[in-house]
């Protein structure tokens, strides 16, 4: 069991979406939190939202030029180690495969997939040193199901299925933990602040996006899901589709090929 009161926890991507409404409810958790994200302004936004402002600092952080040991060290010098690290922050996509710049592939897996990995390694010596801690990555649906217009994102997603399915084979003795989240559609801006294929904001909401669960929702499902070390977890109607992958392969090629997707 994780019980993150009084826990250290690090959030990424917490001055909007998921990450802010996991900060918001952190708080209410009475846990300690770091928060994290490129926007600074956008951050004591969220800090000044949550309760116990004593316990709640900012970091700001560009996750695409960092160094892990510098940032660590930094967000230790707050409140002392990391407990729980929630890798959070990330980019979507909104393009075919045959617009995509090789660019735009790169700086998807920068922020999805090499960050959280880096940012991983650089608690994980602790939490062994320490005996134990909690690691916590926001996936998606598409990390088990490739769909139309997100070549890239999907890809990523699946390179962090993978790597943090191995890390917890390989830790669970050492009594660190890893929660891979997988959500559908959720009612955040992950789609206006998607890029498209040449690496320009995409700036919509898409409709799935708009009509989505609402994220103060999806937090707590997520934390509930940290309390009792759940391995992995889906957030949403959507997770359904990762059933008819896995039991209806033929039916759900046919649904993908066949889907509008924005």
């Amino acid at each position: 069991m994780t019980d993150i009161a009084g826990k250290t926890v690090w959030i990424t991507g917490a001055s909007s979406g998921i990450g802010e409404a996991l900060a918001l409810e952190a708080s209410q958790r009475n846990a300690k939190l770091i928060l994290s994200a490129r926007r600074a302004g956008e951050l004591e936004r969220v800090r000044a939202a949550c309760l116990h402002l004593k316990n709640v600092a900012v970091l700001p952080l560009d996750l695409t030029d960092f160094d892990p040991a510098s940032a660590l060290s930094q967000a230790e010098a707050f409140f002392g180690p990391i407990d729980v690290l929630v890798n959070n922050a990330g980019i979507s996509q909104r393009s075919s495969v045959l617009q995509t710049s090789m660019d735009v592939y790169r700086r998807i897996f920068e922020l999805d997939f090499f960050a959280p990995v880096a940012l991983t390694k650089a608690v994980l010596p602790g939490m062994v040193a320490r005996g134990g801690g909690h690691v916590v990555t926001i996936s998606s649906v598409v990390g088990y199901v490739g769909t139309p217009q997100r070549s890239g994102y999907a890809a990523a997603k699946h390179a962090v299925q993978g790597f943090f399915d191995a890390a917890r084979s390989e830790l669970w003795r050492e009594n660190v933990r890893f929660t891979t989240v997988c959500p559908g559609y959720i009612k955040t801006n992950v789609s206006i602040n998607a890029i498209t294929g040449s690496g320009a904001a995409h700036g919509q909401m898409d409709p799935g996006q708009s009509r989505g669960m609402d994220a103060g929702l999806c937090a707590r499902k997520i934390w509930n899901a940290v309390a009792t070390d759940k391995d992995e977890i889906a957030i949403g109607k959507e997770a359904l589709i990762i059933w008819g992958k896995r039991f209806l392969p033929g039916v759900m090629s046919y649904a993908l090929k066949r889907a509008k997707v924005t």
